[in-house]
């Protein structure tokens, strides 16, 4: 049997519109894409994506072509036979390259399953069950934020997470409760991203004026790797917090969970590496009663169209943070839309592969 081959390439994703954040403004980021294939099976190819994001992935650099390409060059090209040996196979990557481990996963998933696209089988990805999904409200200036927010409610959805931490606070509050002045708790739930922007000994004063306005959850208030004073947090808000950073590089888990005791945990499979990573996680919140959803990371549609599929095989999920596929002007066609705060996937569109037809 011929030996599998490996193909890596880069993709310059640019965004609609700038997305604000408490890091900066991003127009643009690179994807970076996994193409696996045999000669003796010309039928089907397997794609991953890696997508590493600035201040956040471990293994981010301007331009990580050549680091992705030695990472790859590390996994055999005698394939894993089955799901069951696809863990071992990607160990070969460290676990400090956590997008590029997803990006092998997902790969080697899809071509697994000989279906082209279909990296995991259940309900969702046979489009007969969508996904509920929160809204994105990007950081910028309060009448900017004031727009998207119409914007998604025009659109049906009800739950909207707004980040915050780039314009004043005041004025964040301000906009937080004019929104509650028309929406109810009932008719509108409201998520928070700070991103790690309060300072420490801001944090719990911000917490307690943000909670008159029936916040649903708060993500990172304060910077990851001060445990003791997130913990403290933890048990004094009376807005649940919700780790997303903190998680970043973790390999105890249950340490961290146990020492902090969040409301919830955000799990990004591209910055815990891979979906059976993922997977560890979820086990360990449901054990410990700590909630959870999953969100991508600004992947492309290759990699959010996997990462939806994986959410897909778990019941009564909360609002997840998948509503990302539409940030690109030069995004990759794929079956994944969204409709009244719901995602959907329909199993008979063709998935663009970025090999064939690749946009720089």
């Amino acid at each position: 049997m011929s030996k599998s081959i490996f193909q890596v390439k880069r993709r310059t994703l640019h965004f609609h519109v700038e997305a604000g954040t408490s890091r900066g403004i991003l127009t643009q980021k690179n994807s970076y894409f996994l193409q696996i294939s045999n000669p003796d099976n010309t039928g089907f190819v397997g794609l991953g994506e890696a997508g590493p994001l600035f201040g956040l992935s471990p293994e981010y650099k301007e331009d990580v072509l050549d680091d992705f390409q030695m990472a790859i060059n590390h996994l055999s090209r005698d394939l894993p036979r089955d799901k069951t040996e696809v863990s071992q196979w990607i160990s070969a990557i460290p676990f400090n390259q956590p997008s590029f481990r997803l990006a092998a996963e997902m790969a080697m998933f899809d071509y697994l399953n000989q279906q082209n696209g279909i990296y995991f089988q259940n309900d969702f990805s046979a489009s007969k069950h969508p996904i509920p999904i929160n809204g994105l409200i990007w950081m910028g200036s309060k009448e900017y934020m004031q727009k998207q927010i119409e914007s998604k409610l025009a659109e049906g959805l009800t739950c909207l997470k707004l980040k915050i931490g780039a314009i004043d606070f005041e004025s964040e509050l301000d906009l937080i409760r004019s929104i509650r002045e028309v929406h109810s708790e009932k008719e509108l739930t409201i998520r928070l991203d700070a991103n790690g922007a309060f300072p420490i000994h801001e944090a719990a004063n911000k917490l307690e004026k943000l909670s008159k306005y029936g916040i649903h959850s708060i993500e990172q208030p304060i910077k990851a790797g001060q445990w003791n004073e997130m913990a403290d947090l933890c048990r004094k808000s009376e807005i649940p917090i919700a780790l997303d950073e903190e998680l970043i590089g973790i390999k105890d888990s249950e340490e961290l969970l146990d020492k902090i005791k969040p409301a919830y945990i955000i799990l990004k499979p591209s910055f815990l590496g891979g979906f059976e990573a993922t997977m560890q996680w979820i086990n360990l919140a449901n054990d410990m009663k700590v909630g959870w959803w999953i969100t991508s990371a600004l992947e492309s549609n290759v990699g959010l169209q996997a990462i939806a599929q994986f959410t897909g095989q778990f019941s009564d999920l909360i609002p997840q943070g998948l509503g990302t596929g539409l940030l690109y002007s030069n995004n990759l066609a794929s079956g994944l839309n969204t409709q009244h705060g719901n995602i959907y996937f329909d199993a008979k569109f063709p998935r663009e592969n970025p090999f064939q037809n690749l946009s720089l």
